[in-house]
């Protein structure tokens, strides 16, 4: 019976030392860094489209509407050649907060799952990432327009 104790001790050492080795060790402070790198990238691309836009005669509602589409398509077309996620994992949250984040997650579930079929494999595995997201901003700007809603029949003014 000691034995077994002793055994198990002995595997259960051996297995905290192996978990210790094959677990990644991250420094905050790089990763913030990267992040920060990233994000401003691609937040100065953004802002050279809206630049350019408004050069060329458009006004700030059209050229927003642009540079959106433009970050958008963009990160479709280097997620398409596996490009974004390499980005991704260089740059972290500064890659997945922006537009073109969330254009990632929409289209990288369609590449994968295509081969599953329209229906079955697009159809039902796009929005696996985004779908949260979609339905939890849908549910909060609902409630907050019933708390807006509310507000007003109350007589509350906004300022």
């Amino acid at each position: 019976m000691e034995e077994t104790n002793q055994q198990s001790t002995q595997q259960q050492k051996e297995f905290e030392k192996y978990v210790k080795q094959v677990t990644p060790t991250h420094n905050l402070w790089l990763q913030m860094l990267k992040a920060f790198i990233t994000g401003g990238v691609i937040c100065c691309i953004g802002q050279f489209i809206l630049n350019y836009a408004e050069s060329m005669g458009l006004d700030k509602q059209t050229a927003g509407s642009w540079c959106s589409l433009i970050l958008v398509l963009g990160s479709v077309i280097l997620t398409g050649f596996g490009i974004y996620p390499k980005i991704v994992k260089w740059g972290g949250a500064g890659a997945l907060v922006p537009i073109t984040g969330f254009a990632n997650s929409v289209a990288a579930p369609a590449i994968e799952y295509k081969s599953e079929g329209q229906v079955f494999g697009i159809g039902c595995k796009i929005f696996t990432i985004a779908g949260p997201v979609i339905l939890y901003g849908i549910f909060a700007s609902w409630l907050l327009g019933l708390g807006y809603w509310i507000g007003m029949m109350l007589g509350w003014t906004v300022t």
